[in-house]
């Protein structure tokens, strides 16, 4: 299995890994599994942000109710 970090960090190392042991038709896998990785951060990040502003708005209605 190969770490995500170095994934993200070496991808033509990767690549050129691949090429090395003839499974050619893995190669477009790469760039699969970067696109899916970002998009996976992207909403990581999407849903602290939403959580972050509920715990602020929490925060917030609970100084209005006293």
């Amino acid at each position: 299995m190969i770490d995500i970090n170095f994934l993200r960090n070496n991808p033509d190392a990767v690549k050129e890994n691949i090429k090395k042991k003839f499974q050619m038709n893995k190669i477009a896998y790469v760039d699969t599994v970067l696109e899916l990785d970002a998009k996976n951060r992207d909403l990581k990040k999407e849903g602290d942000d939403l959580r972050a502003m509920r715990n602020k708005l929490s925060g917030e209605i609970g100084k209005l109710m006293r």
